[in-house]
């Protein structure tokens, strides 16, 4: 139970080399309302301060000794070891409940044993990392928790100055205010998650979210613009979900197409690693996205494009790239440990590719179909329909499935409220 009245925030850095930060934020979180509890991470000296759990209890939480992370090899294999006891005491802090919130501050080396800590910890637990890197491409997507808080540590790492200080204290005042704030996810249904995009690109969940919701289930709509993509594999990958209905895999392509916009190379992997029922569909698979301020990559330049926004533009992948997706997503699919069905919309895969529309690309539709035909293998049930993906024909297969396995006991059964029975 979290402590609204003064809750308790862990404080991770190296207090050999940043002392004068985090002495600073513990002040700024006491002013703040809340209590400091300090984590050192510091492998070579020691803190001008008494830590709560110190290097030793970190370095003994990974199954080792100061001395031996010393004697490891280089500055990487030590705060390796360093990040796994840290991450591993962190979460064992959360489960006794002797902490509310955590925060982190580091440069590269800080950030990426605190990335570490992050995805110990459960979804709604506050975390925030105050990084040098914050928001930077050397980050990959799998590494980076659903709910993380980042914040560029601006004008940092060499003591404290006015600027590095309005960002310390923004930080400290935003994990003392989650960790009063937060409301931890104690579903009353089962959680279905479902992928997606905007509507003017694919539209099935406008009818598909109330359909599930009727029968019982909350619905949990992740949009797959990387980050989204990224969330959803973060809650599968600790088994947080009942189904996914993954009916939108552009970051699949994303990735093998060496898009920024990606969610990593596990997107499509971790539903089915952790034994979660899926259907899934290829929404948007033949979408390439980049950066709408950046020019067109030259791979792309002779493809038809659409510029959704000012952020977002996408481009067409052509045939032999699309069969080269379909192989690579009936082989995720394959190493699934529960039932998977994979709906083919043979009609089309987004509202762009009909005809008359920018992206339209008959060829290209018919060597992706072609190829996810021949790819996908039992146990993972194929369904093809004539329907386009936008078409209610699409979400009355997608529902036959799912009422199917509700039949069966593969999806546990939805709790309809008793004024709706």
């Amino acid at each position: 139970m979290t402590n609204r009245t003064r809750p308790r925030i862990l404080l991770i850095g190296t207090g050999d080399t940043k002392s004068d930060e985090l002495l600073f934020m513990q002040r700024c979180i006491a002013d703040a309302g809340g209590e400091t509890v300090m984590m050192d991470i510091s492998v070579l000296g020691d803190p001008p301060y008494k830590a709560a759990h110190d290097k030793h209890a970190v370095a003994a939480a990974a199954d080792t000794t100061i001395a031996a992370v010393i004697a490891s090899g280089d500055e990487n294999s030590s705060m390796t070891l360093m990040a796994r006891g840290a991450a591993r005491l962190t979460r064992q802090l959360c489960d006794d409940g002797r902490i509310d919130a955590m925060i982190a501050i580091g440069g590269t080396m800080g950030t990426d044993l605190a990335l570490d800590v992050a995805l110990a910890l459960p979804l709604g637990f506050p975390k925030l990392i105050v990084s040098t890197i914050a928001f930077s491409h050397l980050i990959p997507p799998e590494r980076i928790a659903a709910d993380l808080m980042m914040i560029l540590w601006a004008g940092g790492l060499y003591g404290l100055n006015g600027t590095c200080t309005a960002v310390l204290s923004q930080a400290c005042g935003a994990i003392v205010g989650a960790a009063r704030g937060a409301i931890r996810p104690r579903p009353e249904r089962p959680i279905v998650a479902l992928t997606s995009l905007g509507k003017s690109c694919l539209s099935y969940m406008v009818e598909l979210k109330p359909q599930l919701e009727a029968r019982g289930y909350e619905v949990v709509v992740f949009h797959t613009t990387g980050m989204g993509g990224r969330a959803m594999e973060s809650i599968a990958a600790h088994g947080g979900f009942a189904a996914v209905l993954d009916l939108s895999l552009q970051e699949v392509a994303n990735q093998l197409m060496g898009s920024v916009v990606n969610s990593g190379s596990d997107r499509l992997m971790n539903a089915g690693r952790s034994g979660i029922p899926q259907i899934v569909a290829p929404g948007a698979i033949d979408m390439v996205d980049f950066p709408a301020w950046l020019p067109v990559p030259a791979e792309l330049s002779d493809r038809p494009f659409h510029a959704h926004n000012r952020l977002l533009a996408s481009a067409t992948s052509g045939a032999d790239d699309r069969r080269r997706i379909a192989r690579a997503i009936a082989a995720k699919l394959a190493e699934a440990t529960a039932p998977v069905a994979f709906v083919l919309p043979a009609g089309g895969i987004q509202q762009w590719d009909q005809v008359g529309e920018p992206l339209h690309d008959p060829e290209g539709l018919g060597a992706f179909v072609a190829e996810m035909r021949a790819a996908i293998r039992p146990p993972v049930e194929l369904h093809v329909i004539k329907d386009h993906i936008n078409h209610p024909g699409f979400v009355a297969k997608v529902l036959a499935i799912f009422d199917r396995w509700v039949a069966e006991g593969v999806v546990p059964a939805g709790k309809v409220p008793v004024e709706q029975t």
